[in-house]
Order: C-alpha cells, then structure tokens, then sequence
C-alpha cells in the first residue's frame, strides 16, 4: 500500500484466514491482539496515541461473536481520530469453510447444537456484512493455500518487501561442539584445506584477514562457492514463497573457528549484496582448542 497504516483490523469468516494473516503480520513487526473483547477495543487503540508506548504498528483481529455493533461503532470513532486505518475481510465459499471444518473436526463458533454448519456461516455472514461493507481489502481465500495468502499479506503491508517476512541467518559453528539444532541447512566444510595446520594461523580466527585470505584462495574454495552461491540465489526466494518465517544456513568445520567462520563472512557478504536480508552469527568462535 502506498503509504503504510499504523492500525489495521482484521475480520471475517470463521475460518476464512484470520489467524494466518495474525501470524503474518506479527511476523513481519506489528503488534497484533487477538481476539480482544468488545468492551477493551478502546483500550487497546490507546496503546498507538499514548505518549510512552512503543507501539507504532497494531493489528487488532475482532472474533466473530454477536458484538458486531460494538465494532462498528469502534471503527466509526477510530476513523475519526486516526488516518491511516485499514479494515482487512477474509470471505470463503460456504462449502469451501464446510470442508474447512470436517478437516479440523471443530465447532462453528456461532453453531447450536441443532443449526448445521452451513446455517451457522449463514448467519455469521449476515452479521458480518456490514463489516465486509467497510472494508479495504477484502480477500477470498476459497482458492488460497496457506503460503499464498500470506504472500497477499506480505504484499499490502510490508514496507521492506516479501524477503522482511523471512528471519535469515548464516551460522558458523564446529562439529566437534554439535550440530546446531536450528539449522535448516547444513553445510560441511571439512573438505577444504585446514587453516589450523598453519602454525602462523593457528591462533587467529576467520575473521581475521590472514585466515580468510587462506581460505578463500584455495581453488577448492573458489570452485565450492562458484557452485554454492547460485544454488542460496536459487533457494532463498523458494523458502520465501514456501512460507517459511525463519531460514538458518550453518557451515561446519571441526573447532568452528576457521574455514567455516571465513566461509560463512563471505557468503554473508555476497548474498547482501545480492539484496538478501540476513544477519551473520559465529556460534562457537569464542570456544577453546583441545
């Protein structure tokens, strides 16, 4: 959107999306309330214009219960006092919410113990309607998958672009400490010539221009990363599409002192300048020799 809402609110069907457009937003930085009853709505757009708060972005998901009136009235005085409001509805077709919720084996919200599934969307969507009339943007997830839909939300709301959504890190660690259980991708450096065996570079790190001026020269170096870096050009945007919110690429050699910290700098460097957005981590690069 052209100019970036600081308090958005999200409605609809039961069913139709709301938590994974929630999660989404959360993911991509805003503070979001799920859920909040009827009577605390007030209380919680106070947390954007009160003079310490650190909120500057809010999202506030109204249920789908029988206090529609309230949140009509709520969005009435909020559009009064705040210009950047943006209602988000999600709708589905009523057999696509039917097979939604033989899927989950759960209740309807809005369904008594002798109203059907279809009479219970029926009536949610009547009491829905005039939320939907006011909406900005609404979205039909009928045909949406999960990762689809969130990539419609990442394209409304994040300001940095779809790459925002996904926390990427590049992770050095030794093997000789353990694998780090939060890598997704785990690459071994082993195989490339040992900096450690230099007596000269044995006390210095990858960090240090001597270590990743050996490691990077050696033509097995240059061969790995001219194969490697086409393929992170390749996978990054793939885990982004997939939905993906968190992305760690570790590389491994024996202390995790050395190869993988060079390694690990220099493809940090390469894929920002690529514009990929990631922070660079050294996990055991502070541990002692044996």
């Amino acid at each position: 959107m052209a100019d970036s809402p600081n308090f958005v609110v999200v409605a609809g069907l039961s069913g139709a999306g709301r938590s994974t457009v929630a999660d989404t937003l959360e993911d991509l930085g805003w503070f979001v309330i799920d859920n909040l009853p009827s009577s605390l709505l007030s209380s919680a757009a106070e947390l954007l214009t009160a003079s310490q708060s650190r909120v500057e972005r809010l999202a506030l998901v109204a249920g789908s219960h029988q206090h529609q009136e309230d949140l009509l009235n709520f969005l009435s005085n909020l559009e009064t006092s705040l210009t950047r409001v943006i209602i988000v509805f999600l709708d589905a077709a009523t057999d696509v919410l039917i097979r939604r919720y033989d899927q989950t084996r759960r209740r309807h919200p809005l369904g008594g113990d002798s109203e059907s599934v279809a009479e219970a969307i029926q009536r949610e969507r009547e009491l829905l309607e005039p939320i939907k009339q006011k909406a900005d943007l609404v979205i039909d997830t009928s045909d949406l998958i999960v990762h689809e839909l969130k990539s419609q939300v990442v394209e409304a709301f994040s300001e940095a672009g779809r790459e925002q959504l996904m926390q990427t890190t590049v992770l050095s660690f030794g093997y000789k400490h353990g694998i780090p259980t939060e890598a997704d991708l785990v690459i071994d450096c082993r195989f490339l010539p040992n900096p450690y065996w230099v007596p000269d570079l044995r006390p210095l790190t990858g960090l240090d221009h001597e270590v990743r001026q050996y490691v990077l020269a050696q033509p097995l170096t240059v061969t790995f990363l001219a194969r490697l870096m086409p393929l992170l050009d390749f996978l990054l945007p793939s885990y982004v599409d997939e939905g993906n919110a968190y992305l760690t690429i570790a590389f491994g050699c024996t202390g995790g002192r050395h190869r993988s910290v060079a390694i690990a700098e220099e493809i940090g460097r390469v894929l920002n300048e690529n514009g990929h957005q990631l922070r660079t981590r050294h996990r055991d690069l502070e541990s002692k020799e044996i």
